[in-house]
């Protein structure tokens, strides 16, 4: 099984949080599965630190040594992820999220989120 997971979930497994859910969990934690972290995870965390709607101790340094520690995969942006986007339904005005989705249809890879506007994408989410 290949997961992608969403910004949140890599920060609120960082920070043991209890809004992941069980399956969300068990997913990460299943040692079998491919963990992917999309580099627009890392952007969209670089700017929400820079506008101050996010704080992380260590900053950026530390998204990316989350990510390491943890044995995720860092996934790239690629063309076909984009042209996916100009296809998509307008469920999400997000273009983070809306690469994400793409990203996830363009790899089959399940989308570890919490988000409700990503479940409506034909991509399969898990929560």
């Amino acid at each position: 099984m290949k997961y992608l997971l969403d910004t949140h979930v890599v920060l609120w497994l960082a920070e043991n949080s209890p809004l992941l859910t069980d399956k969300a969990k068990t997913a990460i934690l299943d040692e079998h599965a491919e963990k992917y972290v999309s580099i627009v995870s890392a952007w969209e965390v670089a700017i929400k630190l820079g506008t101050r709607k996010l704080h992380l101790d260590g900053g950026l340094p530390e998204f990316f040594r989350m990510i390491d520690e943890n044995g995720f995969i860092t996934l790239s942006v690629e063309k076909e992820y984009l042209r996916l986007i100009s296809h998509l339904p307008d469920f999400h005005k997000d273009p983070f999220d809306r690469l994400l989705v793409a990203t996830a249809i363009t790899e089959g890879m399940t989308l570890i989120t919490i988000d409700n506007n990503i479940h409506r994408y034909e991509a399969v989410c898990l929560w």
